[in-house]
């Protein structure tokens, strides 16, 4: 599975566990069907068990925003890209960045992208100095 895919199925995996009763097992389950990739159980299993640490560096870096305001699908984008940016160190910023963006394009609305943009560029600009 390509790394694209990866985050596609991730995404899908970390957006039906957040407000459900599903388990971890159940969601990867109904989205892998089976199949199996490091790099997914990776991103999935990193993003879920970091998510409070993940969710107080995204806090800074929104503007007139609180975390719990965002959609959902625009949260869950972000917390994967700050888990790789900050706990990952196998693809480049503007990699991750641009996987986060084209996620957005895909599952979010006209706006997703920009927005993922500017928050995602302010955490990395902090990261990098």
């Amino acid at each position: 599975m390509k790394r694209h895919e990866a985050r596609e199925k991730a995404l899908q995996t970390l957006f039906q566990l957040e407000g459900t009763e599903l388990t971890m097992a159940e969601a990867i389950e109904h989205v892998m069907n089976g199949e199996n990739d490091n790099f997914y159980t990776l991103l999935v299993e990193g993003t879920y068990s970091n998510m409070a640490d993940i969710d107080d560096k995204l806090k800074g870096h929104l503007e007139n925003w609180s975390l719990e305001r965002l959609p959902k699908i625009e949260r869950t984008i972000l917390r994967m890209a700050v888990f790789e940016l900050a706990y990952m160190e196998d693809a480049p910023s503007r990699v991750i960045m641009n996987e986060a963006i084209e996620l957005s394009k895909t599952f979010g609305d006209e706006k997703s992208s920009r927005f993922v943009n500017g928050v995602l560029s302010k955490f990395t600009d902090e990261l990098e100095n």
